[in-house]
């Protein structure tokens, strides 16, 4: 009677926002549609459909690919962002970047090669980055 049929469930999983806290350490790939904050530390990559955010006490070591970024906390791998990379001044990245967009602000600290503009984004959408080793990506993060 209530049930929910598999599309108002796919509409949903788009717009939830996971969140990995302070103090919390994640060891695997992390796989969400929907938007993902890290304040803790995520040792391996991090895939999503939506918008990544590394807080300034945030640590990513490994590679991370989605549709929009800020960054404030430090990564240690290449990012492929399909539309905006927004590098805060608390930003550490050590790292090659591929993006459509960036801002850039005052402070930030980025260490490998940058790949900018409208033929970026296709690649990075031809990759099919919502899946992870031949499968379809599903939210990992809850």
């Amino acid at each position: 009677m209530f049930k929910k049929d598999k599309s108002q469930e796919e509409e949903e999983s788009y717009g939830s926002i996971n969140l990995i806290g302070a103090g919390t350490s994640i060891t695997g790939d992390v796989v969400s549609k929907g938007d993902i904050r890290i304040d803790g530390t995520v040792k391996g990559n991090v895939n999503s459909s939506a918008k990544v955010v590394i807080g300034t006490s945030g640590t990513v070591e490994g590679s991370i690919v989605c549709a929009n970024a800020d960054v404030s906390g430090a990564l240690h791998g290449d990012i492929k962002v399909s539309e905006l990379l927004f590098l805060k001044t608390t930003s550490r990245l050590h790292g090659d970047i591929y993006t459509n967009k960036m801002v850039v602000e005052s402070g930030a600290v980025f260490t490998g090669k940058c790949n900018m503009g409208a033929q970026t984004k296709l690649h990075i959408n031809s990759e099919e980055y919502g899946k992870t080793n031949g499968r379809k990506a599903e939210s990992a993060v809850a």
